[in-house]
């Protein structure tokens, strides 16, 4: 029987109540981390149907709000495959790209995954284009001395320890839109 209500909500630090909820089926959703920095300025969404939680996406900007970056997508196991994951986070995203934001800007919206279905599914959509991939992380020590000289030619100082050095494929994909997608 197909769910009668599905629903998007934009929530604000409350959201941390549904950590215990979610954390076990993904990544424990932190305030930072090396590779996305402070995501403290991230808007959290979740998605419900029938008043039952089943998503979770966090969504900041890129440095000089250029574009927004979708992470930490979370779909709970018994909606997994189900459709639900993309069509929550078209509808975050759409959002975003209309404005709909505390920005009020109109912002594209980057997502990176290793998920193989996932990345299947974005594929296949015609709201996303597929925009990097590598099948394997890249050299961690010459990343951190990019980042160093990154750093030094800025004057400040860094806390990066360096990017890659994993053996997983990750995929960028950007939002492309579509039209009447649900907000």
């Amino acid at each position: 029987m197909p769910p009668s209500s599905f629903g998007v909500t934009e929530i604000s630090i409350a959201f941390f109540s549904f950590q215990p909820r979610i954390a076990p089926f993904g990544s424990t959703i932190h305030l930072s981390s090396p590779s996305l920095g402070s995501f403290l300025a991230a808007t959290n969404y979740v998605a419900t149907v029938d008043g039952e939680l089943v998503a979770h996406v966090a969504v900041g900007t890129r440095q000089g709000l250029v574009e927004a970056r979708a992470c930490r997508l979370v779909v709970m196991p018994e909606w997994q495959g189900a459709g639900v994951g993309l069509r929550f986070l078209d509808a975050v995203c759409q959002r975003w790209l209309e404005g709909k934001n505390r920005y009020k800007l109109k912002l594209t919206s980057l997502l990176h995954t290793s998920h193989p279905g996932l990345a299947a599914a974005l594929r296949r959509s015609t709201s996303w284009t597929q925009v990097s991939g590598s099948l394997c992380g890249t050299n961690r020590e010459r990343s951190k001395a990019s980042i160093n000289r990154s750093a030094t030619r800025k004057g400040t100082q860094s806390h990066g320890g360096g990017y890659g050095g994993h053996f997983r494929a990750v995929q960028g994909f950007r939002y492309l839109g579509v039209r009447g997608a649900p907000c």
